[in-house]
């Protein structure tokens, strides 16, 4: 489903990766750790083609870095669901609507967008919320929210970005065993953190980065 091979991808400022290697098969959990300013963010716009490599190559659901169009960018980014730390919801709009506002923009009929939009707020328990702000969730539903949005596509997989950096203990084990039950319906999943006891004990693929290098 994704490979990464042999990829070095530098920014103006002369930071950036190294060396990385990464293979992931549909379906699998894994997780890619490292310190702040190891590069983890950095893989993550690899596979969603952010930054392109100078060398090696990036292969994701089809589509390759060697070979990709510009305009082929959104529709490999259709077929990934993206969570960051800091959510990124519309502060103006209810949680239904931030939802939905993924499939409007591709022109998704109305009928076909409410149900979509219900099954997935279903799925991370915030059915009860979807008429509410983000202002009005604590973080661990605004969270909920940010992932309900990334799957409302039905992604190949999730890229979690550090997504419990700013939870509670208590919030972010919910947030974990929301994404373990996501990935036993079969949506693959790769979540960089810099937290080692986050990982410890879960018996999931890891995948360590330091200094712009795959260990």
């Amino acid at each position: 489903m994704i490979t990464i091979s042999n990829v070095r991808a530098f920014y103006k400022g002369g930071d950036g990766l190294e060396l990385v290697n990464l293979t992931m098969m549909p379906g699998e959990f894994a997780y890619l750790i490292g310190p702040s300013g190891a590069g983890k963010s950095s893989v993550l716009k690899l596979i969603y083609m952010d930054i392109v490599p100078q060398s090696g190559y990036v292969k994701v659901g089809g589509f390759s870095s060697l070979t990709i169009k510009k305009k082929q960018i959104p529709l490999l980014r259709r077929k990934l669901g993206i969570i960051f730390q800091d959510f990124k919801l519309l502060t103006d709009r209810t949680v239904f609507e931030n939802v939905a506002f993924t499939l409007q923009v591709t022109n998704v009929n109305r009928n076909e967008i409410k149900r979509k939009v219900l099954r997935v707020l279903a799925e991370v328990g915030l059915s009860h919320k979807r008429n509410k702000i983000p202002t009005e969730l604590s973080g661990g539903e605004q969270q909920r929210a940010a992932i309900a949005r990334a799957l409302v596509n039905d992604p190949i997989i999730l890229l979690a970005d550090e997504l419990t950096g700013n939870l509670d203990p208590e919030s972010e084990e919910e947030i974990i065993k929301l994404l373990e039950k996501i990935n036993s319906k079969g949506t693959g999943i790769l979540m960089a953190t810099h937290d080692d006891k986050l990982v410890r004990g879960r018996n999931r693929k890891i995948i360590r980065i330091e200094k712009g290098r795959t260990l």
